[in-house]
C-alpha cells in the first residue's frame, strides 16, 4: 500500500453573494505573499490542493485570462518539489458571464480546463469542481450563494451541471495529459433522526453519495433517486451522463465536525434558530455531537462508507476544525490516526489534507456576511503568516513521528460531555458503546501548565479555560508557591515540572499602589522577575500580565506592541518595570499587555458594578474623558492559552479591539443587559476620587495579530452569562 501523505491547502473559495464577489485568497493575503508556498514546504507536505481558479484567471471574459499569479505559484511548487491538485471552481458559481444554472456553465468551465491543462500540462491532479452537492445546497436549495435559489430542481440543475463540468472538464485536460486522475471531492457526514423524521433522514443519507454516485454513472433506473429526478424532467441528461461517466480515481472524503447531522421534531428542546422543515414535517437540524449519545463514529464511518460504496482510494481532503488551539491539534492528530487504522483495516486512504493552512474570513456567516477570521496552520491576521503550534505537529506527522505535546494528552471536545449542547438523544449502538466509565488514566501523566494566583480573578479564570479545555494545570496560591521567595519558586517549579507557566499573580489595585509603593513593586516587578528567571533556567516558557497603564495617553491613537512605556502612576510604573526586566532574560517569554477586564463570573470589575447599580435603580458614574480597550476575560484566556501552545514570545496586545470612554462602556453594558442606560452619568474622570493619575487614552490595538473576538460579541458572552444565572432579565429593563 502506499505509503500516507500529508497533502495541504488554503482556503479558495471565491464566491458570489449577491452581486458581491469573496476571494478567500484576498482575505488571507496569500495572493500577495508567495513566500507562504516555502512555508507549507516546511511541514512536510506531498501535495498542494492548488487554485487555478475560472472565476479569477478570466473573471470577465472567457478568452480574456491572466494566468501571472498561477504561473509564479506553480513554477515555486515545482522548484519545492511538490504536487499540485488543480482546483478550477471552488463552491464559486463561475464568472459574472455564467452560473451554476446557466445552460453554458459545463461548457464553459470545461473550456477554461483545456486553458489551463495547455498551459501546465505536466499537471496530473485534478479537481475540477470542489464539492459539487454541497455547492448546490448553498447556492439553489438553501439559497445562500448565488444564484439564490430555493427550489428542488434548481438544486438538482446546480449539481448536474457541476457534474457534467467536472466530466467535460477532465476530457479536455486528458486529451492534453492523457495521465490525468480525477480527485473528486464532497462534504460526507451521516445525517441521524427521531423516528418521526427518519424518512427525510433516509432520503439525506441517499443524496449525499450524489457527485460520486453520478460521476460513477449509477444513477440508472434501479437507484434510489431516479425517479426523482425523472420527474423532474432529467431522464435524458441522467442517461448522457450513465453512457459517458467519468470515475474519480480518488475520492476526496471533506468531513467537519458539523457534518454528521441530527433531524428532530421536538422543537421545544432546541433553540428557534435551529428549527427548519421539509415543507410537510417541522424538526430540528442540529450537529449529531451536539445531541447524539454516544457520540457518532464521524470520520471513521464517512471513510468506511465511501470504501465499501466505491472501492476506490480514498483521501481526506480537508481538515480543519475553526476552534482552540488544541482542539485544532486534536481534531488533525485523530484524522491522521483514523487514516492509520483504517489501513490496517484494508481500506485504501492515500493523504490527509491539512486544510485552510492559511484560515478562513466570513465562514461562521457561510460567506454572507463580513463574519470573523478563524486561524489555521499559520496565523494570518496580522497581515503575514504566524506559524502555530500545528506547524511541528504536521511536520511531526509528515515525518512519520510520533506527535508529542502536552495537550494532545487531552481529549478533544467531541469526545466530552461538553459537546452536549441540547440534552442527550440515544443512538442505537453496540452496548459497550453506551457504558460510560471513567477513561483510563496515562500511563504517565501529562505535564501541566502551572499557573499563579488562584485567589486572583484571571488565575480562576485560566485554571478554568484550561478545566473546559482539558489543558492539565496545576493553580497555585501563595501558600505553594510565594513569588517573593526565590525557594519555593525552586521547589515548585521542580516538583510540579511543568511544559509552561503563566503568571497570573501580582498587584492590582490601582490606587492602593500610591501609597504602598514597595509592595507593589516587589509584587509587579521583583516577583515576576525571579519567576520568569527561574523559567528561563528551566527552559520552561513563562507569561507575564502587563497593562495599558504603562503608556501616558498622549499619542493621540491606539498603542501597538512597538511603542515605548512612559507610565503615570506607580502600578503602570511596576508593570514597565517588570516588561524591560524580563524582557532582558533569556528563554522565552511572553509578555501580553491588556486594559479593563470585565466578567460575568467575577463581582470586582466594572461591567458587574455597573449591572448591580442599574438593577437596583441607583445611578451610576463613569468617566467620559478616558479611552480604553475593554476585554473580556474569558476570550483573554483563551487567546493567552492559544498563545502559550504556539510557544509566542515577545509583547502582545490582547483586548477586544475597540476603544470607547469607560462611560461609554457602560452604557453598552446596560443596552446589552436591558437595563436603564438613563442612569448612566457622564463625568469627569478627576470627580471619581481615583487617587492614581489616569491616562486620558490608552487603546490598545496589535501589529501582531487580532485573537479576540469583538466587544459586541463580548458582551453578548457576558450578557447571555447573567441571564443564564438570572441575574438580569428582559423585565428589568426600564
Amino acid at each position: 500500500m502506499y505509503k500516507l501523505e500529508l497533502w495541504g491547502g488554503a482556503e479558495c473559495t471565491v464566491n458570489r453573494v449577491g452581486d458581491v464577489w469573496r476571494d478567500q485568497l484576498h482575505e488571507t493575503g496569500h495572493d500577495e505573499r508567495p513566500a507562504d508556498l516555502d512555508l507549507f514546504a516546511r511541514l512536510g507536505i506531498a501535495a498542494l490542493r492548488f487554485p487555478i481558479l475560472w472565476e479569477r484567471v478570466a473573471p470577465e471574459r472567457p478568452d480574456l485570462c491572466d494566468w501571472r499569479w498561477t504561473d509564479v505559484g506553480l513554477a515555486r511548487l515545482s522548484d519545492l518539489a511538490i504536487r499540485p491538485i488543480a482546483g478550477l471552481i471552488h463552491h464559486g458559481s463561475g464568472p459574472r458571464y455564467t452560473d451554476l444554472l446557466a445552460h453554458d456553465f459545463a461548457t464553459g468551465l470545461a473550456r477554461h480546463a483545456r486553458a489551463a491543462a495547455e498551459r501546465y500540462p505536466w499537471i496530473i491532479d485534478w479537481t475540477p469542481v470542489n464539492e459539487p452537492l454541497t455547492t448546490a445546497r448553498f447556492s439553489a436549495l438553501y439559497g445562500h450563494w448565488y444564484p439564490h435559489r430555493r427550489d428542488e430542481r434548481c438544486f438538482w440543475t446546480a449539481l448536474l451541471n457541476q457534474v457534467d463540468a467536472t466530466r467535460l472538464a477532465m476530457e479536455e485536460i486528458r486529451r492534453v495529459q492523457p495521465a490525468a486522475r480525477l480527485i473528486q471531492t464532497e462534504d460526507l457526514g451521516r445525517t441521524y433522526a427521531t423516528v418521526s423524521v427518519r424518512e427525510q433522514a433516509a432520503f439525506d443519507n441517499v443524496r449525499r453519495w450524489m457527485s460520486w454516485d453520478l460521476l460513477y454513472g449509477r444513477v440508472v433506473p434501479g437507484h434510489d433517486l431516479w425517479k426523482r429526478l425523472v420527474s423532474f424532467g432529467f431522464e435524458n441528461r441522467l442517461r448522457a451522463i450513465a453512457d459517458a461517466p467519468c470515475p474519480p480515481d480518488i475520492i476526496g472524503v471533506n468531513h467537519y465536525l458539523t457534518s454528521d447531522r441530527l433531524l428532530d421534531h421536538r422543537l421545544h428542546r432546541y433553540p428557534a434558530t435551529l428549527r427548519g422543515g421539509n415543507g410537510r414535517r417541522s424538526f430540528v437540524d442540529t450537529e449529531a455531537a451536539r445531541a447524539l449519545q454516544p457520540p457518532p463514529p464521524g470520520l471513521a464511518l464517512a471513510l468506511r462508507d465511501a470504501w465499501q460504496r466505491y472501492r476506490t482510494p480514498l483521501a481526506i481532503t480537508e481538515v480543519h476544525n475553526g476552534c482552540t488551539r488544541e482542539e485544532q491539534m486534536r481534531w488533525t492528530a485523530d484524522a491522521w490516526h483514523t487514516s492509520r487504522e483504517l489501513r490496517d483495516e484494508g481500506v485504501d486512504v492515500r493523504a490527509v489534507t491539512s486544510w485552510a493552512l492559511l484560515g478562513g474570513r466570513g465562514w461562521n456567516t457561510l460567506l454572507t456576511a463580513e463574519g470573523r477570521y478563524e486561524a489555521g496552520v499559520f496565523d494570518v491576521s496580522a497581515g503575514y503568516a504566524r506559524a502555530t503550534a500545528l506547524v511541528p505537529l504536521l511536520a511531526s506527522l509528515a515525518a512519520g513521528e510520533k506527535p508529542s505535546h502536552p495537550v494532545l494528552s487531552g481529549a478533544g471536545w467531541w469526545r466530552r460531555d461538553i459537546r452536549l449542547h441540547h440534552g442527550r438523544v440515544p443512538r442505537p449502538a453496540p452496548l459497550q458503546q453506551h457504558v460510560r466509565g471513567w477513561p483510563r488514566p496515562p500511563i504517565h501523566a501529562p505535564p501541566p501548565v502551572l499557573i499563579t494566583g488562584a485567589t486572583g480573578t484571571l488565575g480562576q479564570a485560566l485554571a478554568a479555560a484550561c478545566r473546559h479545555r482539558d489543558i492539565a494545570f496545576v493553580l497555585t496560591d501563595r501558600t505553594q508557591l510565594d513569588l517573593s521567595d526565590p525557594r519555593s519558586i525552586d521547589i515548585a517549579l521542580d516538583t510540579c515540572r511543568p511544559w509552561s507557566v503563566i503568571n497570573a499573580a501580582g498587584w492590582v489595585r490601582v490606587d492602593d499602589a500610591e501609597v504602598e509603593i514597595d509592595a507593589c513593586l516587589a509584587a509587579n516587578m521583583a516577583a515576576a522577575k525571579s519567576l520568569a528567571a527561574a523559567c528561563a533556567q528551566r527552559d520552561i516558557p513563562s507569561t507575564t500580565f502587563s497593562s495599558d497603564l504603562v503608556f501616558d495617553g498622549r499619542a493621540g491613537r491606539s498603542y501597538v506592541e512597538a511603542d515605548r512605556p512612559a507610565p503615570l502612576n506607580v502600578y503602570g510604573r511596576s508593570k514597565a518595570q517588570a516588561e524591560q526586566a524580563i524582557g532582558a532574560l533569556p528563554g522565552r517569554h511572553l509578555i501580553v499587555r491588556t486594559a479593563a477586564f470585565f466578567s460575568p463570573f467575577d463581582p470586582h470589575n466594572f461591567a458587574v458594578h455597573v449591572v448591580d447599580a442599574l438593577r437596583e435603580g441607583r445611578v451610576f458614574h463613569a468617566a467620559e474623558d478616558q479611552v480604553v480597550t475593554p476585554t473580556y476575560v474569558p476570550h483573554l484566556c483563551n487567546a493567552v492559552l492559544d498563545l502559550v501552545i504556539d510557544e509566542a514570545d515577545g509583547v502582545w496586545h490582547l483586548t477586544n479591539t475597540e476603544a470607547l470612554t469607560w462611560a461609554e462602556f457602560a452604557r453598552r453594558i446596560a443596552q446589552r443587559c436591558d437595563l436603564n442606560a438613563e442612569l448612566i452619568i457622564p463625568v469627569a474622570g478627576r470627580t471619581l476620587g481615583w487617587r492614581a493619575t489616569r491616562p486620558a487614552s490608552t487603546p490598545l490595538a496589535s501589529e501582531r495579530g487580532m485573537l479576540m473576538p469583538t466587544l459586541s460579541e463580548a458582551l453578548d458572552c457576558f450578557a447571555i452569562e447573567l441571564r443564564s444565572r438570572g441575574v438580569v432579565d428582559r423585565r428589568i429593563a426600564a
